[in-house]
């Protein structure tokens, strides 16, 4: 007994100790945790694939629901704004226009509120062994892609359907919104992941902001629409929202009947400004992550 005693001993003190907290250094700290989650990139499938699973378990109609939510959106809106009122009448291809806004608009928002509720909903995984805690935001944000790769096929075949596909130089705000709408995203879902552990009600507090700012975005109204209600420093504090600047960027990719439509000046610079900004934020997220990550185990 005592001999099988010590050889587990033996066996523990052999393994490396792992330092949950961050490691010293701003920069070399984080080169540390990309290169531990890279190490655990098929967790991280792994995890992905579970999320997925997880939320059509037991479901009939299983990934199509994940085409259902925003088409039903889509007629609620296109009925009774587009219809009801009359901004159809103003805004050409209106479904097209709506259907995109709300695209990217569900990539961001199924990031953060995943994301936020991560941790919280992986405590006992959490508790009992070790592994990068990002993997769980990272995880939601692999679930909401493969949403977004499913409800954008949809998009590109309405396109097809009705004749105007988009083609040419529009392509190029395609990765410029794509890639401000992630890393704006996974940098909400990192801090407030980590923030939501101490204080739970931040993912309730997150709900009330995503319906505030699907508001102050273009998705059921045009840019055209709300420019002149908009003067000085207030276009600028609008124009600030990178949301604003995707949902602006992705309409301009696959609503080819709103190339007479007005935009914002200078929208492709503005898009690679708010990717700058992103991934600072995005880096000063990770950080904070890992400064509270080390008592996760303990809060949960």
């Amino acid at each position: 007994m005592s001999t099988s005693h010590d050889t587990r001993v033996a066996r523990l003190a052999a393994e490396p100790l792992r330092v949950t907290g961050p490691q010293p250094g701003v920069a070399s700290g984080f080169v540390a945790q990309v290169k531990d989650l890279w190490a655990h990139r098929e967790l991280l499938d792994l995890l992905i694939r579970r999320e997925l699973k997880a939320r059509y378990k037991d479901s009939t109609l299983g990934f199509v629901w994940s085409l259902l939510r925003p088409l039903t959106l889509l007629l609620i809106y296109a009925i009774a704004i587009g219809q009801f009122l009359g901004a159809a009448r103003q805004i050409p291809e209106f479904a097209i226009f709506i259907y995109a806004g709300l695209t990217i608009w569900n990539l961001f928002t199924e990031t953060v509120t995943s994301g936020t509720a991560s941790i919280v909903g992986n405590s006992g995984l959490i508790k009992k062994v070790y592994l990068p805690r990002e993997v769980f935001p990272l995880a939601g944000l692999g679930s909401a892609l493969f949403n977004f790769a499913v409800q954008l096929l949809l998009l590109v075949v309405a396109t097809l359907i009705i004749g105007d596909p988009p083609t040419g130089e529009r392509w190029l705000y395609f990765p410029a919104t794509l890639a401000v709408t992630v890393v704006w995203g996974l940098a909400w879902a990192l801090l407030l992941a980590a923030v939501n552990v101490y204080l739970r009600d931040v993912q309730y507090l997150v709900e009330v902001a995503v319906m505030v700012f699907f508001w102050v975005s273009p998705i059921v109204y045009s840019w055209g629409l709300v420019q002149p209600r908009l003067d000085g420093w207030l276009e600028d504090l609008y124009l600030a929202n990178p949301m604003a600047l995707a949902v602006m960027g992705f309409q301009k990719v696959f609503w080819v009947a709103g190339d007479g439509q007005p935009v914002p000046e200078n929208l492709l610079t503005r898009l690679g400004i708010a990717f700058l900004v992103g991934v600072v934020f995005t880096f000063v997220a990770q950080r904070v992550f890992a400064r509270l990550q080390g008592n996760f185990a303990q809060e949960l």
